[in-house]
């Protein structure tokens, strides 16, 4: 039987990479005043907004696994394939900060969230049939209204800025809209394993 210990700590290897790597290619300011760091503000706040992405998709990724009882050689390649998406962060926010937001950029970042939460939803279906034991995850997302919302969102967020500027905002919205909306940590999860703890 596979266990689920090389799989966390090697998903936390690289997430903890990405991180890294998008903080190494933050620009440094030319010169020593307020005015020089204003001036690299989309980068900045693409950062932040990739760090709290990523951030959300640890969180989750680490409430997913407190569910799994057991684990698939096809679990292992979705698993791989959520930090294949998620490992394109770092270059669409470079790219879009670095455009200042340009729709091309825009559109490829929202199409790469897009991919995060389809590749997480694939990884939890797996792990639902993976085993029975696993039914946890199953009592635990009920009818996933707020992924539903979200991949909403993003396809919005991708065919928005081929209407010019507004759609570019409209975009940028969306994808903050969905940030915020996961911010919150998942209690579903949670709420679940407390509830088989009391019931033993």
């Amino acid at each position: 039987m596979m266990t689920k210990s090389r799989l966390e700590a090697f998903s936390d290897g690289v997430i903890a990479i990405i991180i890294t790597i998008m903080v190494l290619e933050l620009p440094r300011p030319q010169g020593h005043e307020w005015a020089e760091l204003a001036r690299i503000w989309p980068t900045l706040f693409g950062y932040i907004l990739s760090f709290v992405y990523v951030g959300i998709y640890w969180n989750n990724h680490h409430h997913l696994l407190l569910t799994v009882r057991r684990i698939s050689g096809s679990i292992l390649w979705a698993n791989l394939h959520l930090l294949f998406w998620l490992s394109l962060f770092p270059y669409v926010t470079g790219w879009a900060g670095e455009s200042h937001y340009a729709p091309v950029p825009m559109t490829c970042y929202a199409a790469v969230a897009l991919m995060c939460a389809l590749a997480f939803t694939l990884l939890s279906v797996l792990i639902m049939r993976a085993d029975p034991s696993n039914h946890l995850l199953a009592d635990a997302t009920g009818t996933g209204t707020k992924e539903k919302l979200s991949v909403a969102a993003y396809l919005v967020a991708i065919v928005a800025p081929f209407f010019g500027p507004t759609g570019v905002i409209v975009s940028g919205v969306m994808l903050l809209g969905v940030a915020l909306m996961w911010l919150v940590p998942d209690r579903r999860i949670e709420r679940v394993l407390e509830g088989e703890q009391t019931a033993r």
